[in-house]
């Protein structure tokens, strides 16, 4: 008896381990874990679409994170011609998970699990994260398989991923909030380690390795308590020209420090009249992920990135796709009183 008690221990152990190997799917309503789901959505976005986008030169972008039946046309453009065999993803740390972890902030969030999930098959790491965590500063990172699980922004992105890129491989990298100059700090430290990775492994940016950086962008409405243009459509055309504004000002173009750190100043209520334009996801992700990436171009190739909006829409406008039995479904509602801006922006080596 007590040695079918071990064996029995030994196996609930040993089932435990094997779970925690896979990082487990977070949201199975806004995205899509079904391939033949994921076909009927690609299909139906390229028979949508009257152009492709120039895929030479592309080596990072910015990408939405909200479901895929309101934000599947801003999604379809920059994924179709993402093509690379690993790619460093940016994401957010959503108030969700700082709730619940406490103390996470001025650092990045690495995890530990052997793959995640994918559409036919999980996608697995790439060696990258172990060398990230080997030689970059101890004290700008830690390693939280429980943060990354309940967090949704880098999920998000993967079934797209996987669909134009079989057999990708992935780097997580959860940014936490921090101020404009520990990021610089942060950003250098692991630019320089990743530099040194492409370097050793012969990789060019965009073809072999490529950066994407997960955000939406605003959350407006009585339901966010974020009104400060007031309500109505009058109300959603003013944030969105604010939206629009901060875009092409400060995430397109030739991107350097200076130009990233006025997105920051506007976004954390420095110059933008009085209002505190925190509702942002990417408000952390995005400055960062461009520090980084930018730093990471001039070190591989001396080169500067220039950005492209692809596209930009809000759940408001852009509704529900008209797709049915799919499996998909919407997470939250969209009107007047709750809805969110997102976009897609590319960017290029010049």
């Amino acid at each position: 008896m007590r040695k079918f008690v071990k064996l029995l221990i030994a196996g609930m152990c040993i089932l435990s381990l094997a779970a925690q190997e896979r990082r487990p799917i977070r949201d199975d309503v806004g995205f899509c874990w079904n391939p033949t789901s994921m076909h009927k959505l690609v299909d139906y976005l390229a028979s949508q679409e009257k152009e492709t986008l120039k895929a030479e030169g592309l080596v990072a972008a910015i990408s939405p994170h909200d479901d895929y039946l309101y934000a599947g046309r801003i999604y379809y453009p920059l994924f179709k011609i993402l093509k690379s065999k690993e790619v460093v993803i940016f994401g957010v740390t959503h108030g969700t998970v700082r709730n619940e972890i406490r103390g996470l902030q001025n650092i990045l969030i690495l995890d530990e699990f052997e793959c995640w999930p994918g559409l036919k098959e999980p996608i697995s790491v790439s060696g990258l994260r172990e060398y990230v965590k080997d030689r970059l500063d101890q004290t700008v990172f830690i390693t939280n398989n429980r943060a990354h699980a309940i967090e949704h922004s880098i999920e998000a992105l993967l079934p797209f991923l996987q669909y134009f890129n079989p057999g990708i491989k992935i780097t997580p990298i959860m940014v936490t909030p921090m101020p404009f100059e520990r990021m610089e700090e942060v950003s250098m430290k692991l630019s320089k380690v990743i530099a040194d990775y492409m370097n050793k492994k012969h990789l060019t940016a965009g073809k072999d390795i490529f950066f994407l950086i997960s955000s939406d962008g605003n959350h407006y409405g009585k339901d966010f308590n974020n009104s400060p243009f007031g309500e109505g459509e009058k109300a959603r055309d003013t944030a969105l020209k604010l939206d629009q504004h901060l875009i092409h000002t400060y995430l397109t173009g030739i991107m350097d420090s200076g130009k990233i750190k006025g997105l920051t100043k506007e976004l954390w209520g420095e110059t933008y009249l009085d209002y505190r334009n925190t509702y942002w996801c990417g408000k952390y992700s995005i400055p960062f992920g461009l520090l980084t990436t930018e730093k990471i171009m001039a070190l591989t190739l001396k080169k500067k990135i220039n950005g492209m909006l692809f596209r930009f829409s809000d759940t408001y406008n852009e509704g529900v796709l008209p797709l049915k039995k799919t499996g998909m479904g919407t997470t939250a509602p969209f009107s007047l009183r709750h809805w969110v801006s997102f976009f897609s922006i590319g960017y290029y080596v010049e």
